[in-house]
């Protein structure tokens, strides 16, 4: 009786033994009856990642590091073993391990790229190693630029305080209130001489009006006579070609050798050269013609006054009497 009690206990305390194992196992995520397929990487460092972080593809957790270990070959290196719990996935070959972080407080794990091969990767394996740079290095290389941009804006920041308090003494200031009174008085200007254009446009809306339909019907007047227009651009073009393909040139020049013509004759008559020029410059001639109209004028005097000296009339044959009769020269 007392030899069953003592297997009871022994019973009972294996059953506990395999309880903790399997409870110990699942809470560091393993499971003790999932078939597992053991993979190894190398790395020249971990970057605080420890036994038992996971393994992921895409971030679904397909495993866990079950070890990690110095290299004998080569000094340096770390060898890292992950087992592969998930059945469903396969593991080609030239598949690559990344150490990548996978929160903000710099947790670590293996997440797995896999390759574009058919070939699947045997159990124990040697995958392709990399790591991803970890999150305080991608934030000082993000906040590195932006730094240097933050100093360059506060000493701009600081250059600018200096250039203000400089300006703003008691002269300056004074100066910048003048400034914005004179700047307040120009808006108001300009607000006044905004009303009064609008009222100018309000009063002489009808005659813009006017102007806009005049333009639009001369537009229109343009546009039916748009083919008389065409010929006369046309004929103007046909003049301008004739022009062009005319001796215009020889024209020109007779023309000019022309006028200089006239202008040698023109000279010789100012000094009184040839017939024209005598008549033009000598007043000899103006005086004798001028004796002659003299001369001429009483000549018909005389005969207005005296005609029977010039004239004579006799109806019956009479004989001139002898004091009428012309007085006979001496010879």
């Amino acid at each position: 009786m007392r030899f069953k009690k003592e297997i009871v206990v022994g019973f009972v305390i294996l059953i506990a033994i395999g309880l903790l194992y399997f409870g110990f196992n699942y809470l560091k995520g393993s499971d003790i009856f999932a078939s597992k397929r053991q993979y190894y990487a190398v790395y020249n460092q971990i970057d605080g990642l420890t036994v038992d972080n996971p393994v992921q593809i895409n971030g679904f957790r397909v495993g866990r590091v079950n070890s990690a270990e110095l290299s004998l070959k080569n000094k340096g290196n770390i060898i890292v073993g992950f087992e592969i719990t998930e059945e469903r996935i396969q593991i080609p070959k030239n598949s690559t391990a990344m150490i990548s972080s996978i929160d903000l407080l710099g947790s670590k794990a293996i997440v797995l790229t896999l390759s574009d091969e058919t070939e699947i990767a045997a159990y124990g394996d040697t995958l392709i190693a990399d790591i991803e740079e970890d999150l305080k290095s991608v934030v000082d290389k993000r906040i590195a630029p932006l730094e240097k941009k933050t100093k360059e804006l506060i000493s701009s920041i600081d250059s600018a305080v200096t250039i203000v308090q400089a300006i703003l003494d008691k002269d300056a200031r004074e100066s910048l209130s003048e400034s914005f009174y004179s700047i307040k008085r120009a808006l108001r200007s300009l607000e006044n001489t905004a009303f009064q254009f609008n009222e100018m446009v309000s009063s002489e809306r009808e005659k813009v009006e006017k102007i806009f339909s005049n333009v639009e019907s001369i537009s229109e007047n343009l546009r039916r006579n748009n083919t008389q227009i065409n010929n006369v651009i046309s004929n103007l073009s046909e003049v301008t070609d004739s022009l062009a393909a005319s001796n215009l040139k020889t024209t020109i020049f007779n023309a000019n050798k022309a006028i200089k013509n006239i202008t040698v004759v023109i000279e010789k008559v100012n000094a009184g050269q040839g017939t024209m020029g005598q008549l033009v410059n000598n007043d000899t001639l103006y005086n004798n013609l001028e004796q002659a109209t003299l001369e001429l004028d009483k000549l018909l005097e005389d005969m207005r006054v005296n005609p029977k000296r010039y004239v004579h009339f006799s109806i019956f044959g009479k004989n001139e009497k002898e004091k009428d009769k012309p007085e006979k020269k001496p010879r």
